[in-house]
């Protein structure tokens, strides 16, 4: 394990400040090591969006401080949080949200533009990364010439390209067939084995258990944080 990669203190979130306020979150305290493959699990309703949303940088808490990488990013402004967002995190969604008329390598080399890559890197990059999900013979590809797994490991390549030290991974196997998400959750697997930080936010408890740690989120708040004492004999399975 290695150093506090992201520390959430007294987090909350209020929608609808007055007299119908919710709170999403309230008073959520974490702690995730660089290098550890966390599941944080909740049913609809629970606050996990909410909390992913934090973690991902895509929304703000109401109060409360979130440390990632070090730097406190809860009162950091739109433009500043897209910039960390850019450079600090790889998102996996269950919607894949691929660009339909671009193939899967200029699918994977997209964010790598907007982060200022030379063109020759993000090819070098993106080859390396669609490589890693099993994809090379596909790169030319066109998502709606890929089936739903094989568009979600575009997706995956596309999270993992530039190397982010969080890959955030939301509900990644929703819109799945039982095999390929199978498929996918190896993927994942690999990826925190070869070291780095994967956070799974699903409400499927057999998703949750194939991670190293679960986090379980009730009505805004904590209700228990575990190790899977399962996992190292899944891992040499």
């Amino acid at each position: 394990m290695g150093s506090t990669l992201i520390k959430v203190e007294d987090l909350c979130k209020v929608y609808n400040p007055g007299e119908n306020e919710v709170h999403a979150l309230d008073h959520v305290n974490l702690e995730i090591q660089t290098g550890e493959f966390v599941a944080i699990i909740g049913q609809s309703g629970s606050g996990k969006s909410t909390f992913m949303n934090m973690l991902g940088c895509l929304d703000v808490p109401t109060s409360g401080k979130y440390y990632l990488n070090g730097t406190d990013v809860s009162t950091m402004r739109d433009n500043d949080l897209s910039e960390v967002r850019n450079r600090e995190i790889g998102f996996i969604f269950q919607g894949f949200n691929l660009i339909a008329n671009l193939n899967a390598i200029e699918n994977v080399e997209l964010p790598l533009i907007y982060r200022g890559i030379d063109r020759k890197t993000r090819h070098k990059l993106a080859v390396e990364s669609l490589k890693m999900v099993g994809l090379e013979k596909r790169m030319r590809h066109k998502p709606s010439e890929m089936s739903g797994g094989q568009q979600q490991r575009v997706a995956i390549a596309r999270a993992i390209a530039a190397k982010p030290p969080v890959i955030l991974a939301d509900e990644p196997t929703g819109n799945l067939d039982s095999a390929s998400s199978k498929e996918i959750l190896g993927i994942l697997k690999d990826l925190h084995k070869s070291g780095r930080t994967v956070i799974l936010i699903t409400h499927d408890n057999g998703i949750a258990a194939q991670a190293k740690r679960v986090v379980r989120i009730m009505d805004g708040k904590i209700e228990s944080d575990m190790i899977n004492k399962n996992f190292d004999s899944m891992e040499d399975a």
